[in-house]
């Protein structure tokens, strides 16, 4: 095999393709970039550059993975969220596009009502949290149960020189002793007997521990809800993404424990996405 980037760019873009990647190009494109230290803009004006032996074995290696349906995040080990650079690994959800719909409205309705305290239930790798951190300059608790993802959401808020963060080991509020203003959370969402189903690229490399919504995937929702205002301020915010077919169920949850303002926000693709609202 021809070790010349452009040679890589159309055989790897190729097999990628023929096992029916939709994101072929860019896998390969990431990869190369990965590999190279180049810009994307670089590969293409550096067409004729020859992959060192080291480069090369290292490339097929990262694409080998691909091909067993790893996510290109967790093959680089990072990903990019609200304008930052987040690192990952086993025990963090990669964060997605449709996430960046809960943080700006968080954004929003901490700036409005000029809030000062911010609570992220099920933190992960810290996107959330640090993003809230970064746009709106106040402090925020984020709590997780599991103390790898919180390692790794520590190491992103020193890589986005982040400080006002104070990171919890927490089931959901057992280790949670303060009131805030708003409280966010991406909790896991999907019923159990739905992960087998999912993507290869999901169920088998994401953690399950940031999937597994219970039976009817609304536990964290009822858990959350129903003991938030004990943590809240008068008129603070619960503000949560979802399933897009959750709307209805978590609206309900909201209300049944006295929440009132509640709205529904829909991502890009017009799906219901984000569920928030206030106490009195």
């Amino acid at each position: 095999m021809k070790s010349k980037i452009k040679d890589i760019l159309i055989h790897y873009k190729k097999i990628l393709k023929d096992n029916n990647f939709d994101t072929y190009s860019l896998d390969v494109e990431v990869l190369l970039m990965n590999v190279t230290g180049f810009s994307k803009t670089k590969l293409y004006t550096d067409f004729d550059y020859t992959l060192t032996k080291e480069e090369f074995e290292k490339f097929e290696s990262l694409f080998n993975r691909r091909l067993k349906n790893e996510p290109i995040a967790y093959i680089i080990g990072s990903c990019e969220f609200m304008g930052l650079n987040f690192l990952l690994n086993k025990d963090t959800l990669i964060p997605r596009g449709d996430t960046e719909i809960l943080v700006e409205k968080a954004i929003d309705i901490i700036k409005e009502n000029e809030f000062k305290s911010a609570l992220d239930i099920g933190t992960g790798s810290g996107a959330i949290a640090i993003s809230l951190a970064k746009y709106c300059n106040i402090p925020i608790d984020a709590v997780d149960i599991n103390k790898n993802a919180l390692l790794k959401a520590m190491e992103n808020a020193k890589l986005n020189d982040i400080e006002n963060i104070n990171f919890i080991e927490s089931n959901v509020f057992e280790n949670v002793d303060n009131k805030y203003d708003v409280i966010v959370s991406n909790p896991p969402y999907i019923r159990t007997d739905v992960i087998p189903t999912l993507d290869a690229n999901v169920k088998d490399y994401e953690p399950i521990l940031a999937l597994d919504g219970g039976e009817s995937g609304l536990v964290f929702y009822e858990e959350i809800a129903n003991n938030a205002h004990k943590y809240l301020n008068k008129g603070g915010y619960l503000l949560f993404e979802i399933g897009h077919d959750q709307a209805r169920d978590v609206v309900k949850i909201m209300e049944d424990n006295n929440f009132c303002n509640i709205n529904v926000l829909k991502d890009l693709s017009g799906l219901d996405r984000v569920v928030f609202g206030n106490i009195k």
